[in-house]
């Protein structure tokens, strides 16, 4: 497994956490688990909601005023949880300061602001890294450990599928129409997909890149639905994408299924991750919950009879608490802060390149053409307004 060589901080942690909604919720919890974090501090938009989570576990101060937190002389490191179309402004701003982050994926929904984001965090030589959880999957950890050692030779093709439920349609509901620029199931749900197969394909540098897709369940939104496209790298290496998020509300998975195929000239590995192997099956509907950490649970529109178990990427709720690839990943990163281990989180360097692939699978569909390497960030923004 390849690892990163941080620049550890001076323990205790002072953490402060950027968005209060439920992934910062789940970080919160593990903090508070985590001895060398003694302060933590909480931001939100919604008060309210900054509020219920710094009783919920015990913060030290919580405000609406994401500037006031991260000047505060307790904090040395950061989480942004906020929503996918803004994360760019808060990270900036930690920036400023120097702290070791955490970003929850992406840098930004558009290439230009994420290519502005991560010159910055090069400029300041910050050890940010990206929330790309499903590499702590134990399954990827262990794929990626073996791809390295050379045990299927040189990567010839890689086929991967990602199917999701139309669970996400609540959502997309809420989120203002101004702010759905680079917004799609692409660059929200197709990164971590692009993500796995491009840590599994290393260094390979992309040529071209073709895709079409369909809307006929999510259109009505302004989205696309599904995805399909073809990558060819500068080595001869292909790569298949399939993204959809199209599956019924009645698919058994809670969020995520994954197949990848990855071909090699000494051998291959195939990797099942549709969670198809524990089923849960009631003879009365269901309302499915998402369970977040010390809090309310939150029902969704819809019921059913059959649950695929372990489908829900940060892992599973029991206790009260996330246990799974997300505490992994969480507490690796205090780890990584605190003592210089080496981790397999995503780089801001890796984000940004997964942002600008998942772009540039929503422009080629667009406009029914190849995109080709160097990108054009420009013309790439430009082309998804």
């Amino acid at each position: 497994m390849t690892t990163r060589e941080p620049r550890g901080t001076t323990a205790p942690i002072g953490l402060a956490i950027v968005g209060c909604g439920s992934i910062g919720r789940i970080r919160a919890v593990l903090a508070r688990e985590y001895p060398a974090v003694q302060w933590i501090g909480l931001s939100d938009v919604e008060e309210g909601r900054a509020k219920q989570l710094a009783e919920d576990v015990g913060a030290d101060f919580y405000t609406t005023d994401t500037e006031a937190l991260l000047a505060r002389p307790e904090v040395n490191a950061v989480i942004i949880a906020t929503s996918e179309v803004s994360h760019a402004k808060p990270t900036l701003a930690a920036v400023e300061y120097g702290y070791p982050m955490l970003i929850e994926k992406p840098l930004s929904t558009d290439v230009v602001e994420s290519q502005k984001v991560l010159d910055a965090i090069e400029a300041k030589g910050i050890d940010a890294v990206m929330g790309y959880t499903q590499r702590f999957r134990r399954r990827y950890i262990t794929i990626h450990e073996r791809l390295q050692a050379g045990v299927i030779g040189e990567i010839d093709s890689v086929i991967s599928r990602g199917l999701l439920n139309r669970g996400i349609e609540p959502g997309i509901k809420r989120l203002p129409v101004e702010e759905r620029k680079g917004w799609s199931q692409m660059t929200v749900n197709g990164t971590h997909t692009v993500d796995l197969s491009m840590w599994f394909m290393g260094d390979k540098k992309p040529a071209e890149l073709y895709s079409r897709t369909a809307d006929r369940v999510l259109g009505h939104h302004g989205i696309t639905n599904t995805t399909l496209g073809v990558v060819t790298f500068e080595d001869g290496t292909i790569w298949s994408m399939n993204m959809s998020l199209g599956m019924p509300f009645s698919w058994p998975a809670i969020v995520y299924g994954l197949d990848i195929v990855i071909i090699g000239t000494e051998g291959a590995i195939t990797v099942d991750d549709t969670h198809r192997d524990v089923v849960v099956a009631t003879s009365e509907p269901q309302a499915w919950r998402m369970r977040q950490a010390n809090s309310a649970d939150t029902a969704q529109p819809y019921e059913r009879r059959v649950e695929f178990l372990a489908s829900y990427p940060p892992g599973d709720m029991a206790y009260g608490q996330v246990w799974g690839p997300m505490r992994e990943e969480t507490n690796s990163w205090f780890a990584r802060i605190t003592l210089g281990t080496g981790t397999p989180h995503a780089t801001a360097a890796e984000g940004h390149r997964n942002a600008i692939l998942t772009a540039a699978f929503d422009v080629s569909a667009k406009q029914g053409k190849p995109i080709t390497w160097p990108v054009d960030l420009e013309e790439l923004s430009n082309a998804l307004d």
